[in-house]
């Protein structure tokens, strides 16, 4: 039996088509154009004459038009841009309006329910520019010294607060100092019988401590190489983190700031390193404590493998609060103010503070004047997966009204453990490293979700800014360290080199220092 094809369609002609009633296609609403005058937010000059733009320029664009203003060319400053209302008695905060995507969205049309104040396409709008780095370090891009001595794999890397000094510690039980200015050694710390696993300086850079694998927290002089004093004995397992006291929180007549060291025995003991005594010992965690963090509202932060964050009063060690929102082990955390503490009074001009009085005051300068943007906030990072950013957690940041047990945000998106996480000096921005390959950035400010980099073919170990906020380096154990491009969320360049996993690296100034298992250290 033959098949029977479906009868040729009928084709409408041209004249049925015509009889049809015609849906009239709105019109696309105009774009009003607008005056805008450029005006600088530090000292209030014009950048230029006022120019005639579309209201819905973007933000990007209105960058690339500042900075051809002010004969940027090579590498633009990232900027911000706010208006300030007529109406408005005093400019503060709350009565800007900033512009985040257009003038045509945040001023003219905003949301209902962001602003209140009111503009008009007729508005000369002058548009405050406010640049987001005032200094920019050089860009890294070749290995300009590789430097051995370790006879072990190297484990943790510090740079020193002015970037002068490098400190590694590294599996023969040593830590070196190396002089990043001249790229040579210059001391050999001889004293831990285990593994040497953390390092850190304190923000004057007058004492390096050291923790390592045989539960010996050590104190030593950067100026002379030579221990002070005998070890600090009390933990009973190894050393897994430590924290220096904020200098601005320090006083003159006593400028000799304390030491908080977290260990696998589930204690932190915090230490007088003028007496190389102890202060007092925190003893609430049902596990090892991963990391300590020292906050400069006077706050000290623990977090443990028994899934808890705790929040301890620096003053005497009691405990504050119990925040438990973590579903496994906390591994990591970081703080919104953590450059400019461990930074204390040197600043990119170079200046260095004639006595200690000089340095707490210009520390607590630089710490009051990160915090007007924004209170201190902690993030941590979990082998759940996940991240949670904290609100502020000591008592003077927030009204009787506020949760401070009630995470700001629950950053998910990574598939693996988060290995580690940090803020941008300017804490604008948040990175963290997972096992699952990737580095994520988020938004320091609400926690949002900004991009995932992709780039390492294996777990990535450590992340690190740049001073300017502006350079992100990862380094991973896929024997590689990787500069992400932070504008188009791509790699910048790759930094091959090192012959085995990398497990640290830190960058302060315009120099990266990077160790790992290949036992060199790579600047």
């Amino acid at each position: 039996m033959s098949t029977l094809l479906p009868p040729p369609k009928r084709q409408k002609s041209a004249y049925s088509q015509s009889l049809k009633p015609r849906v009239p296609t709105p019109e696309p609403t105009p774009v009003p154009s607008v005056v805008v005058q450029f005006r600088s937010a530090e000292d209030g000059s014009n950048l230029g004459p006022a120019i005639n733009l579309p209201a819905d320029t973007g933000r990007d664009a209105l960058q690339m038009l500042v900075n051809k203003l002010r004969g940027e060319a090579e590498d633009p400053l990232p900027y911000s841009f706010h208006l300030i209302p007529k109406s408005a008695n005093a400019v503060t905060s709350a009565t800007r309006v900033q512009i985040n995507k257009s003038i045509l969205a945040d001023a003219i049309n905003p949301p209902a329910s962001t602003s209140s104040a009111t503009f008009s396409p007729e508005d000369v709008f002058e548009l405050w520019c406010e640049p987001q780095a005032v200094f920019r370090v050089r860009s890294v891009g070749r290995c300009s010294a590789t430097l051995s001595g370790h006879a072990s794999p190297i484990l943790c890397c510090a740079h020193s607060p002015t970037g002068k000094y490098g400190a590694t510690g590294s599996g023969d039980a040593t830590c070196r100092i190396w002089d990043m200015e001249m790229e040579t050694p210059k001391w050999t710390l001889s004293g831990h019988k285990g593994w040497v696993l953390c390092v850190e300086w304190d923000s004057r850079e007058k004492i390096v401590a050291t923790g390592g694998h045989d539960g010996q927290v050590r104190l030593w002089s950067p100026q002379t190489g030579q221990a002070l004093g005998q070890p600090l004995l009390g933990h009973t397992k190894w050393i897994t983190s430590l924290a220096f006291e904020p200098l601005h929180l320090l006083s003159a007549k006593n400028p000799f700031p304390r030491l908080a060291s977290s260990s696998k025995d589930g204690t932190v003991r915090v230490w007088n390193t003028a007496t190389r005594t102890l202060a007092f010992v925190l003893t609430s965690h049902g596990a090892s404590v991963n990391v300590v963090k020292w906050g400069g509202d006077g706050v000290i932060y623990t977090g443990s493998s028994d899934r808890t964050v705790k929040v301890w009063s620096g003053v005497d060690g009691k405990l504050i609060r119990t925040l438990s929102e973590h579903a496994h082990w906390v591994n990591t955390m970081a703080l919104s103010t953590d450059f400019v503490l461990r930074t204390g009074p040197f600043d990119h001009t170079g200046k260095a503070p004639k006595d200690d009085e000089e340095a707490i005051a210009w520390a607590q300068k630089r710490y009051t004047a990160h915090i007007a943007a924004s209170p201190e906030t902690l993030i941590s990072g979990s082998d759940d997966h996940t991240l949670f950013l904290w609100p502020p957690q000591a008592a003077s940041s927030f009204t009787s009204t506020a949760t401070p047990k009630k995470p700001l945000a629950r950053l998910t998106g990574h598939q693996k453990q988060v290995n580690h996480v940090a803020f941008s000096p300017d804490a604008r921005m948040i990175a963290s490293a997972g096992f699952d390959n990737s580095v994520k950035l988020w938004d320091g400010r609400t926690g949002k979700f900004i991009a995932s980099l992709r780039g390492h073919v294996a777990s990535v170990y450590r992340v690190a800014w740049s001073a300017d906020s502006r350079i992100l380096v990862s380094a991973s154990k896929d024997s590689t360290l990787k500069l992400w491009d932070l504008r188009t969320f791509k790699i910048r360049l790759d930094l091959p080199g090192h012959t085995d996993e990398v497990y640290c690296v830190d960058f302060i100034a315009d120099k990266v220092v990077s160790g790992g298992r290949d036992k060199t250290v790579k600047m």
